[in-house]
């Protein structure tokens, strides 16, 4: 917050290779700030922050409109098919730490594909990473951000009946984090309108966190 009708949000973004981070990045930014393509290996290689520009009257607070703008937070892909896990998380570490040590996170996007199920016993490295960095306090910080989700009506299925089918795995994840999700489409609406839906959903998330940021000093 630098004053009171602007509200900068500080979002960052965690996944798999190929799971749609960068391209999930450019729709909260409304630009094409991260570069993303279709590859048989990880193309994102380093952290990179991105800023929107300003939303005029995007939400109501105190009975005034507030302008929006959206920083993100791109992070390689874990894991990674060229750098260790040492490496990214270190790297994932310090870019959170100088990117947002003193403004504070307001939430961590889990980006995961809808037609690529959750499965094994253990948590995601992603999860794995996410837990690390963030700390006990994680799982008041975290959503889901399930990308590609137009390959859900193409299967014939609602929303709440892909969640109803979904692994142990993804369930018991959704549990901790207290069922905080947003399903992005990619057909059938505008990039501006995919961008408002899944901001909406963001900010439902952060009020209900009462606008607290997690640190990282």
């Amino acid at each position: 917050m630098t004053d009171s009708n602007k509200m900068i949000i500080n979002l960052a973004l965690f996944g798999m290779t190929q799971s749609g981070k960068s391209s999930a990045g450019n729709i909260l930014l409304g630009s094409s700030d991260f570069h993303s393509s279709l590859a048989p290996c990880s193309v994102t290689q380093d952290c990179s922050l991105g800023c929107s520009c300003h939303l005029h009257g995007f939400m109501r607070r105190g009975g005034q409109e507030i302008t929006l703008q959206v920083r993100v937070l791109d992070t390689p892909g874990y894991p990674h098919s060229k750098l260790s896990k040492k490496h990214v998380k270190q790297q994932v570490r310090e870019a959170l730490e100088q990117h947002f040590g003193q403004e504070g996170l307001h939430l961590a996007l889990l980006v995961q594909r809808t037609d690529v199920p959750l499965c094994g016993q253990e948590a995601p490295s992603a999860v794995q990473m996410i837990q690390e960095l963030l700390g006990h306090a994680w799982k008041n910080y975290t959503a889901i951000l399930f990308t590609h989700a137009e390959k859900i009506e193409e299967a014939g299925f609602s929303e709440a009946e892909y969640l109803q089918e979904a692994s142990d795995t993804l369930l018991t994840l959704l549990n901790s984090i207290q069922h905080r999700y947003i399903f992005q489409y990619k057909q059938g609406n505008s990039l501006n309108e995919q961008r408002i839906k899944v901001l909406e959903k963001v900010m439902e998330f952060i009020r209900e966190n009462c606008y607290q940021v997690l640190t990282f000093k």
